[in-house]
């Protein structure tokens, strides 16, 4: 797909720079409701994995794919676990009188 791999190697360390950098700038208040947000992007990298893995070009993308679809699939789960744990608490508690 990319042909050269050092151009791979290239994005992907731009990738992780770029990403650490806008996640350490977001203020603590915002990162659980921000974590929806993630979800949907851990969702899209779900679909790039399966596509590497099912390239069969090599078999280090088709390992490296399979790696990344379950922890991309790790991180949606327990992103929904602790979005629907987040949103419990607000919920009104039934009046006991």
């Amino acid at each position: 797909m990319l042909g050269d791999p050092a151009v791979a190697l290239t994005i992907l360390v731009l990738s992780l720079f770029v990403g650490f950098e806008v996640i350490s700038k977001v203020p603590p208040l915002l990162h659980t409701p921000l974590m929806s947000g993630s979800n949907a992007i851990s969702g899209i990298t779900i679909v790039g994995a399966l596509l590497a893995a099912g390239s069969e070009e090599r078999t280090l993308s088709t390992v490296l794919g399979f790696i990344a679809i379950v922890v991309a699939t790790i991180n949606v789960i327990g992103g929904f676990v602790v979005t629907h744990r987040m949103l419990a608490m607000f919920k009104q508690k039934p009046d006991r009188s």
